[in-house]
């Protein structure tokens, strides 16, 4: 390659880099202008936003404020390994989701730090609903090794008890004693259908047990969709939500 030939193809490189940096723009800031802008009750009311929204608002206001059912007593977590609110949570999953599925054996759809609220005594509404269940998650149906169940009852244990149906069992010194399974002892060389929801199926709360399915079936049912709807059918069959402790967890102090 001859010295001019060189020349020649470093200026025909050279000459979009000098035609783009050229034509680059130049900005240069020369005077800036803040204000704060407090917002506070002094502040007023836009109205034409106000008009805009409020139909909307109006509209959820009447639909979480409906009353879907009533309660003879108030659903708590306490302090315990089972309470009025685990039980009532865990039957009414249990409950909806055998009407898709009639082979679950017994449930643990949530840990007790996943119900956020209490239910009132008297009238449940909509929103008690929601607030007791904020979240978006799935009903899911787990196959599981009676291995896998094992490790989910030693959860159960270690964490001084969580929402069960289906199931009963003994806390001894942090150990899962005496469980039965629809009535029968627990044997861990069979397999279970163990209802859950998808957040805990993935380990959520740090569980365990769950993670190794040798099936998984999601029902297309939100859990809080299932707390519903068992409200609105007691409701539609003149009854109210009655839930007691009825010894499902024990723990031997």
């Amino acid at each position: 390659m001859t010295k001019k030939f060189l020349i020649r193809w470093q200026a025909i490189w050279l000459l979009p880099l000098a035609l783009l940096i050229s034509c680059k723009p130049h900005f240069e800031l020369v005077k800036a202008k803040r204000k704060q802008y407090n917002v506070s009750d002094q502040v007023q009311a836009d109205s034409a936003i106000i008009k805009t929204y409020l139909p909307y608002k109006q509209k959820m206001e009447a639909e979480m404020n409906a009353v879907i059912g009533k309660a003879d007593s108030m659903l708590s977590k306490g302090k315990g390994p089972e309470s009025l609110l685990s039980n009532f949570f865990a039957d009414a999953c249990l409950i909806e989701a055998k009407k898709i599925d009639a082979n679950i054996d017994f449930t643990m759809p949530s840990t007790t730090g996943g119900l956020r609220n209490s239910l009132p005594k008297g009238n449940i509404t909509l929103a008690n609903v929601f607030e007791l269940m904020p979240f978006e998650n799935e009903l899911l149906v787990l196959k599981l090794k009676g291995t896998d169940v094992q490790d989910l009852l030693q959860f159960i244990a270690q964490s001084g008890g969580q929402p069960v149906a289906g199931i009963t069992l003994k806390i001894n010194n942090k150990t899962a004693t005496d469980v039965k399974i629809n009535g029968q002892a627990f044997d861990a060389s069979k397999t279970y259908s163990v209802l859950t929801s998808d957040y805990i199926a993935g380990g959520g709360d740090d569980t365990f047990g769950l993670q190794h399915p040798i099936e998984k079936k999601t029902l297309g049912l939100k859990v809080r969709d299932a707390l519903i709807n068992y409200i609105k059918t007691q409701t539609a069959e003149g009854k109210s939500i009655t839930t007691t402790l009825d010894g499902r967890i024990t723990k031997n102090e």
